[in-house]
């Protein structure tokens, strides 16, 4: 009584698998089959690469300035301390 009614799912027709040719293969010039699969793996590396370079950057020029600050704060401190 509680139990939904699901629709029955329809086959789909047989098909008939199309043929596939192959090209005949070049002597004369450089296979690209050994690069395909190297450039998903580079293209991954170099934008790892540039993510982790560009949190560095980040990381030194705030640690930058707050050095920067606190060199101020410290030399203003100093300076009226003399002043005294």
């Amino acid at each position: 009584m509680f139990r939904p009614k699901l629709p029955d799912i329809p086959t789909p027709p047989p098909t008939a698998a199309p043929q596939q040719t192959q090209a005949p293969a070049s002597t004369g010039s450089r296979s690209v089959a050994p690069y395909l699969g190297v450039g998903a793996g580079a293209v991954a590396a170099v934008v790892v690469v540039g993510v982790v370079l560009t949190a560095l950057l980040a990381a030194v020029a705030v640690s930058a300035a707050s050095v920067a600050i606190a060199a101020v704060v410290l030399r203003s401190l100093v300076t009226s301390a003399h002043k005294r």
